[in-house]
């Protein structure tokens, strides 16, 4: 079989289309690249996602917390200690037991004990609450002459958070949301070690990583072909996310806007 037609027969695999059994013996590198890139697909669909999703309530987490009212605050708060507070490897498997009590009474819930559905949804939970803390340490660091400025425009309510809050904490909390976006790709290769089942025998690319390393004895070459496929995949992360930080920051000079600084978290 020629690298072509490896790439046609398992480029798209982990989705279910193409051969349905992988291969036994005479591992090539093309099978490697291509069956690893294959399941980087869920990866992506994971961290995508949960980053989209996890934005919006972390947004919302923060404005709770950042509250007056004791009744927005105060689960706000809860909830962001609770996630942050915990390991996220164990809060895979203690989703996953919750989801398969709640299948035994709600049936609704069987797709969530699954990968696809069930480990999203922790994910989503987990970028959520630290999303929401970076949030919130913008919200609390907004120059009080702005919200004077915007009051003295009479801006209020809606507008004052849409024109003014909103643009000025996302624009101060970004560089650190970057990290935790290239984070949150990177702990999607958690979901390989969880009890959520993978859809059909189709999973991550840790999955097929760890498929070669055992059939081959000698895991120097899946490995870093993985690494290789999240290093290409943190430096699309950082460009995209550096277009989006010059956008928030336009209004500012050249020498005042602040520069995207990669700090990995080295255990969380």
């Amino acid at each position: 079989m020629t690298c072509y037609e490896t790439v046609m027969a398992y480029g798209l695999r982990a989705v279910g289309i193409g051969e349905r059994l992988l291969p036994r013996e005479d591992f090539t590198l093309c099978q490697q690249f291509t069956l690893i890139g294959s399941g980087m697909i869920w990866n992506v669909y994971f961290g995508i996602l949960a980053l989209m999703a996890g934005f919006v309530f972390a947004t919302l987490l923060a404005l709770g917390k950042n509250a007056s009212n004791i009744w927005l605050r105060k689960p706000s708060e809860w909830f962001i200690f609770l996630f942050r507070g915990s390991p996220l490897f164990i809060q895979f498997f203690f989703g996953y037991f919750l989801f398969l009590q709640l299948k035994t009474v709600f049936p609704i819930f069987a797709p969530f004990t699954a990968a696809w559905l069930g480990a999203l949804v922790v994910l989503f939970f987990n970028t959520s609450a630290y999303s929401a803390e970076i949030f919130y340490g913008a919200l609390q660091s907004i120059p009080k002459g702005d919200t004077e400025a915007a009051d003295a425009y009479g801006l209020s309510g809606w507008t004052r958070f849409k024109r003014v809050i909103w643009p000025t904490m996302l624009r101060l909390a970004w560089p650190a949301y970057t990290n935790e976006a290239i984070f949150l790709f990177h702990a999607t290769t958690l979901v390989f070690f969880t009890g959520f089942p993978a859809w059909q025998q189709r999973g991550d690319a840790l999955y097929y990583a760890s498929y070669f390393a055992d059939k081959t004895f000698n895991p120097f070459i899946p490995y870093p072909i993985l690494a290789m496929y999240f290093i290409i995949l943190t430096l699309i992360v950082i460009s995209v996310f550096g277009t989006i930080n010059r956008r928030l920051n336009r209004h500012l000079p050249d020498n005042a806007r602040p520069k995207l600084r990669w700090r990995p978290t080295l255990i969380r």
